[in-house]
């Protein structure tokens, strides 16, 4: 019956689902022992973690039997990050010696090598590396540098421009740039750096440099212009606030210089030269103490720069302490013996030292280092004098006025109320 069967096929059972044919297992492949940790030795050396990064290396070294690359390589870089220098060379040297075909196994060991100075040594190994990479700029960079200390100019020359030729890099353009420098040819210095910020014009250092070098020819306009630009990009770039600063305070701004120097001052709180600016710009307001005061931290910072020595004895002159500008004059001859305003300086202290002996023969000495300046032959006058050697002083004053008429620019108020006083006594005299 139709029910019956109906009743059947609901009571028949249903076919089971078949069971899914399992897929055979695959097994990850077996990283040689060699290589097996330098996953975990990378992420530990990325994320700075290096003590725990050491340990691993230490236990991949012995198991491999001293024989894995990369664990050579990083605790290199890992030693050389905390000075270790001669200790990452040795490193280096290993994975080298495991691997010698390796092109960034032979930078490292040529820049660890480049760190203990040993120059020679590291243009031996980028020469031997670039010999598996003839036109990698990195290396051409890095031999060129040595070669810089080598006092190889032109070779090193060569080096930096072909490197330029295939990727040019502020590096690159910045040591052309103090090659040049060193050479003393900054004509050449200052072509170079003009490229360098035509390349890279937003780069505050290389702005930076080309106003320094501007300023050192005599081109302020360009210098504070330049100056101006790499203080836009980079508002704390020290070297441009105290190029800046240095022009501002030579056109008798001290206030605004001072703001600027202010700004350096929490950067770099122990440059020498900045005090010693600081100072002059204290100076220049006649706030004489205050000069002294920051003129002595910048001598504390450098006792062996001549400036500095300079211009406290000029203070100690000016606040009539004759015996401390005697010391700190008579300093700054020996460390710069050649520089005519620092006799004139001790002549005008041995004379309030009652010396006049020593005095003439330093002014002689002044005069004859630089007879074309006219401050000289002033102060001798002065000098001479009130010694009642009119007739000498007359001579001098003659001198002086001879020598100023070359002279542009303005007079100091100081000097032209002293000429006032003097000329016509020593012309009636006369």
């Amino acid at each position: 019956m139709y029910g019956d069967e109906i009743e059947e096929d609901v009571k028949s059972p249903v076919s089971a689902p078949k069971a899914a044919v399992p897929l055979p297992k695959s097994k990850l492949p077996d990283l040689p022992i060699v290589e097996r940790n330098n996953w975990l030795i990378h992420m530990l050396f990325v994320n700075k973690d290096f003590d725990r990064c050491r340990q691993i290396i230490k236990e991949q070294l012995e198991a491999t039997d001293g024989s894995c690359e990369y664990a050579y390589y990083v605790r290199g870089m890992i030693q050389r990050s905390n000075a270790l220098i001669q200790e990452s060379l040795e490193s280096f040297q290993a994975a080298a010696m495991l691997n010698p075909n390796s092109l960034e196994n032979l930078k490292q060991v040529g820049r660890s090598l480049y760190l203990l100075g040993r120059h020679k040594a590291a243009l031996d190994i980028y020469g031997e590396a670039s010999n598996l990479s003839p036109e990698d700029p990195e290396l051409l960079h890095n031999q060129g540098v040595c070669l810089v200390y080598l006092r190889e100019f032109g070779r090193a020359e060569d080096c930096f421009k072909r490197a330029l030729s295939i990727q040019k890099t502020e590096h690159s353009y910045s040591q052309l740039g103090k090659m040049h420098i060193l050479k003393g040819d900054t004509d050449g210095a200052l072509a170079i750096y003009k490229r360098a910020v035509e390349n890279f014009p937003e780069n505050s250092d290389l702005l930076s440099v080309l106003g320094l070098l501007y300023l050192q020819n005599g081109d302020t306009q360009k210098a504070f212009e330049h100056l101006g630009n790499a203080m836009t990009y980079d508002t704390s770039n020290v070297k441009a606030i105290m190029g800046a600063g240095s022009i501002i305070q030579d056109h008798g701004d001290y206030d605004v210089a001072l703001t600027k120097y202010r700004v350096a001052a929490t950067i770099t709180p122990e440059s020498h030269a900045l005090w010693n600016n600081i100072g002059m710009c204290f100076f220049g307001k006649r706030k004489y103490v205050a000069a002294i005061s920051c003129l002595k931290r910048a001598h504390y910072l450098a006792p062996f720069e001549w400036r500095v020595c300079y211009n406290l004895g000029l203070a100690h002159l000016t606040m009539q302490q004759y015996a401390s500008a005697f010391h700190f004059v008579s300093a700054a001859i020996n460390l710069r013996p050649k520089f005519g305003p620092l006799f004139m300086l001790l002549g005008i202290a041995l004379t309030h030292l009652d010396d006049p002996k020593n005095a003439k023969q330093a002014y002689e000495q002044a005069i004859t280092m630089e007879p074309d300046n006219p401050i000289t032959y002033l102060n001798y006058a002065v000098m001479l004098y009130n010694q009642g050697e009119k007739s000498h002083a007359a001579a001098q004053y003659n001198k002086y006025e001879m020598n100023q008429s070359k002279k542009k620019g303005a007079v100091d108020p100081d000097v032209n109320a002293l000429v006032a006083k003097l000329g016509p006594i020593l012309h009636m005299g006369s």
